[in-house]
């Protein structure tokens, strides 16, 4: 179609990406181009088949056929809503009705207040989107966001890395209050106790994979994918790949991070090893977050259902609950 012409064009060509970031000075058009391409016919075909779905059943769709059209990937149009849906976080917001706004004009702890204006600044600075000079400037529905998430969860309050994922949020759903509730959604229930001031789920997630690695060098690598979990991927992969693991995430639960983190590990297995030092590791780590492997996403999502091998929920709870009492014996 027209717009999927003009769409092609505004990818390829120009400086900026569709959700507003710059494109590095390094970027690779050539190879965008060609990998783009091949994914606009995977687009168009799920695009077809999302709408021939009747109105009503985008919300109660069988499980498996739900896991199944989620796993390859929703069409931007359809994804906050889905995202809404399967997380939870549409009842939420339902049954709560004018939450979102009390919590705005209710009274400010200026110690949260503080902490997040000296995030905005820092939140995406390659996004057109963010900057002050933009109209609409996404960092003021940013701020909201993330003020009333704190007062909402005084336990959790503000952690470096929500600014990110209420960022990327805001960038899909386009609403605020919505953005809210997914966020909730995630710090809430599908990341168990990452942002806490004691970061117990994020330390206990990354004892958890390095028992699923079952390497020696397990512990220091899991030492350097700790941003992959607390940023979930933002920052690390292409911002199209991120967003497909997050609509598995939304849907599947905290299990993806674990499948992502072990495919990305078990590819480039013997490249990471070739590392003698902390610093190199660190380097290839950078590496291997970067490349064709990764932009073609359609690929590297059948890749993270098939690399790891079975991955139960069952299996992530039982070695959450070991490494977690490891952790707290330590003191």
């Amino acid at each position: 179609t027209e717009a999927q012409g003009i769409l092609l064009f505004f990818c390829l060509f120009y400086r900026v990406d569709p959700y507003g970031f710059e494109r590095p000075d390094d970027f690779d058009y050539a190879s965008y181009e060609a990998f783009f391409s091949r994914y606009l016919v995977v687009l168009t075909r799920r695009a077809i088949k999302w709408s021939k779905l009747p109105k009503g059943e985008k919300q109660s769709l069988t499980l498996t056929k739900m896991k199944r059209y989620i796993r390859k990937g929703i069409p931007n149009e359809h994804r906050a809503l889905i995202w809404m849906i399967v997380s939870g976080a549409q009842a939420n917001m339902e049954q709560n009705p004018g939450y979102y706004h009390r919590l705005l004009e209710g009274e400010k702890n200026d110690k949260l207040v503080e902490a997040i204006k000296t995030d905005m600044n820092r939140t995406f600075p390659d996004n057109i989107k963010f900057r002050q000079t933009a109209d609409p400037c996404l960092q003021d529905t940013l701020y909201n966001v993330l003020i009333a998430y704190g007062h909402h969860n005084k336990a959790v309050g503000y952690c470096q890395g929500m600014n990110f994922i209420a960022g990327y949020l805001i960038l899909i759903t386009k609403n605020e209050e919505e953005s809210f509730w997914l966020l909730d959604a995630l710090i809430g229930r599908i990341l168990p106790d990452y942002y806490s001031p004691a970061m117990m789920g994020l330390k206990t997630d990354q004892e958890v994979l390095g028992e699923l690695l079952m390497e020696r060098h397990g512990v220091m690598w899991t030492l350097v994918v700790s941003r992959w979990f607390i940023c979930l991927f933002i920052d690390i992969l292409p911002v199209e790949t991120v967003l497909r693991i997050w609509d598995c995430l939304f849907y599947e639960g905290s299990k993806i991070i674990f499948r992502v983190a072990l495919t990305l590990i078990k590819q480039h297995q013997a490249f990471i090893l070739e590392a003698t030092n902390f610093p190199d590791i660190c380097d290839k780590f950078k590496q291997i977050t970067k490349g064709t492997f990764v932009t073609e996403c359609h690929t590297f999502m059948q890749k993270i259902f098939t690399e790891p091998g079975t991955l139960s929920m069952t299996t992530i709870d039982k070695l959450r609950e070991t490494c977690r009492e490891k952790l707290l014996s330590q003191g």
